[in-house]
Parts: structure tokens; sequence; C-alpha cells
């Protein structure tokens, strides 16, 4: 599948997702999230979710995709692209409510803006596994080596130019996961 790589990228985020969900409840009690988690977190939604995952997607598959007739003015690319400008915008807001948090203690508005981020992006990834991935599977299905050697070149170079590797973000993901479970589902 040419889309597998950025299922798999999804996977992680989505694991990072789920262990900020776990936080809130924390933080809305008063315990404290220390820093350099809250740092790891911040770095991974700007270097692995955006510079990384996002670049995947705009660097490679979405013109791929335009070589195949999807516009990228309106259509699917077009939502895809907006959608990635407001996660930019929604994990900024929650950096500068993170340093917030760090100097004063106030989780407040970090609350708030992990509520918009974690939500706007299970709707965007939602959108991408199952509607956007789906299209691209049929269009680019004579492609699928090299569309995946693209995607992958672009995570080593997106990766390279801020001195991280994949699997660093992968034990990040699992070690928020295990520190911070979703509480289990009583019903």
């Amino acid at each position: 599948m040419s889309t597998e790589s950025l299922r798999q990228d999804h996977a992680l985020i989505e694991k990072v997702l789920k262990a900020m969900w776990a936080t809130i409840p924390l933080l809305q009690s008063g315990k404290t999230i220390p820093e350099p988690i809250i740092s790891q977190v911040i770095d991974f939604t700007k270097n692995f979710t955006d510079l990384c995952h996002h670049g995947k997607e705009e660097g490679s598959l979405f013109p791929e995709l335009e070589k195949k007739g999807m516009p990228k003015e309106s259509g699917p690319i077009a939502i895809m692209l907006m959608e990635h400008a407001l996660t930019r915008k929604l994990a900024a807001r929650m950096e500068e409510s993170a340093k917030t948090y760090v100097s004063t203690g106030n989780s407040v508005q970090l609350v708030t803006d992990m509520q918009e981020y974690i939500n706007h992006l299970v709707q965007h990834i939602w959108k991408e596994n199952n509607r956007l991935f789906e299209m691209a599977e049929m269009a680019l299905r004579n492609d699928v080596e090299r569309v995946n050697k693209e995607l992958s070149n672009v995570e080593s170079e997106k990766l390279k130019e801020i001195g991280k590797t994949r699997e660093a973000y992968e034990k990040l993901a699992e070690d928020l996961a295990k520190q911070f479970p979703m509480p289990e589902d009583k019903s």
C-alpha cells in the first residue's frame, strides 16, 4: 500500500494523543506534569506530526495525487492543506500555553488548547485514513514502490534536519502511553 507509512505515522500520533488526553484530568485536578514531558510532547507535535508526517504528505503524497489529476486548489488535498495549517496554529497555541503552565502552574489554557488540538487531529486522521488514503490507494496503485520510496526519503530528510530518529519518537510514544494510559472503559 502506498499509504502504509502514513498510516503507521497516524498510529504513532494517536498513541501520543491518547497519552495527552489521559493527562487532562491530571492537570484539571492540580497534578503537575513535569516540564520535560511537556517539552517532549510539544517537540513531537512540531517535529514528528508536522515537520515529518505532514512533510511526507505535502512533499510527496499530495504532489503524486496532483499528477494523477487530483487538484490542489479544491477537493481533498485543499481540505487537508487547510487542516494542516490549522494543526500548526493549534500546536503553536498549545506550545505557548505550555510555557505559561510551566512558568505559572496555571493549566486552564493548556487543557483547552490540548483538547482542541486532540479533537482536531483525531478528526483529521480519520478523514485521511478513511477517505483520502482510500482514494490515494486507487490512484497510486501502479506506483506503490516509487511512492513508498519517496515517502521514506522525505521522512529521512526531515528527521535528519532536526537530528532525530523515528525510533526515538516511537520510544517516546511508548513511554508516554505507559506513563499516561487511557482509563479503562467501565461500561
